[in-house]
């Protein structure tokens, strides 16, 4: 049931591409300010679902109203009042950073004096002031993508929706990235992210997970963990590569991932704990098997069955 003050809503959202249903009957409802995070590996869905979103790109079925505007048909109106960042750097890397700026503001039919000012504001808050003249292809990742963000933001948009924004820079410079996001849904901006990063889905103030085109998971990220069916559970031993061998195949677990000298198990199953001692003391292997906390590599495990690496690797 979405909310009065969404600012998105679909319902029944399909795409197709030939016999490849790439998202499938999609229900969603972002609230107005809200930070919506769409976390799922790459393949999943979430690029078609943004662009289906912003009009780019014609659902197969079900029906879609952004900011009160029904899109397709007012895609076009739509334009004006959001703004879009993609994964893949998208300005013209042989113009200045200025330049760039000058030439949406033209694009967007900002009045001259305003969007001079205006790029001047952004050029201050994202650190790109000294780097006005630099050509944009001579920039780093992370000022890139700081240009880019000035790019989406230039004509003060009410709903903003990114694209795996951060995929191609440091940790150091995600992070500012983020507060940059934070800062603009403080000032009452809609965003709506897509990632594959679980640090970044653990900041947003809710989260979608798609898995195949589905939305198989929607909540706080809190909500998520805490309603995560039993616990997972943290294997001390002197050998956790064959521990690891030796629970291989167990009906009981969902899934296990080596951390450090440790090996962290998940599983819904209530005797878990000690179906997991059995086991490894069959193989001879003594071990230390307590619950830990739960985090969202867990749930998205839980949800698409879909084994990790670690936390906040790629899946």
């Amino acid at each position: 049931m979405s909310s009065p003050e969404a600012v998105i809503r679909a319902r029944g959202l399909t795409k197709r591409f030939g016999s490849l249903t790439a998202v499938d009957g999609l229900d969603l409802a972002v609230d107005r300010a809200e930070v919506f995070g769409f976390l799922g590996p790459n393949g999943c869905g979430k690029s078609t679902t943004i662009r289906m979103l912003c009009g780019l790109l014609l659902p197969s079925a079900g029906e879609i109203e952004v900011l009160g505007y029904r899109i397709p048909e007012d895609a076009e109106a739509l334009k004006r009042r959001i703004g879009y960042m993609t994964q893949k750097f998208s300005l013209y890397e042989d113009l200045s950073v200025m330049e760039n700026l000058d030439f949406l503001a033209t694009v967007q039919g900002l009045d001259r004096r305003a969007a001079r000012q205006r790029i001047e504001e952004l050029l201050e808050r994202y650190w790109l002031a000294d780097r006005r003249k630099q050509l944009a292809g001579t920039l780093s990742g992370g000022q890139k993508q700081r240009l880019a963000l000035a790019g989406a933001v230039l004509h003060k948009p009410d709903l903003l929706l990114l694209d795996e924004p951060t995929s191609a820079v440091d940790p150091q410079s995600r992070r500012e990235f983020w507060d940059s996001l934070f800062e603009l849904a403080e000032a009452g901006t809609t965003l709506l992210v897509s990632t594959h990063y679980m640090d970044e889905a653990e900041r947003c103030t809710r989260l979608g997970i798609l898995d195949a085109g589905r939305l198989v998971a929607d909540g706080s990220p809190a909500a998520l963990m805490a309603a995560l069916p039993g616990r997972p559970l943290l294997v001390e031993c002197a050998q956790p590569r064959q521990a690891q061998r030796a629970l291989q195949g167990a009906g009981e677990i969902i899934a296990m991932a080596q951390i450090g000298a440790s090996l962290r198990v998940l599983s819904a199953v209530e005797d878990a704990r000690e179906r997991i001692l059995r086991r490894l003391a069959a193989q001879g292997i003594e071990a230390r098997v307590t619950p830990t906390e739960a985090n969202l590599e867990d749930v998205f495990v839980t949800v698409t069955h879909r084994p990790l690496q670690r936390a906040g690797a790629t899946p």
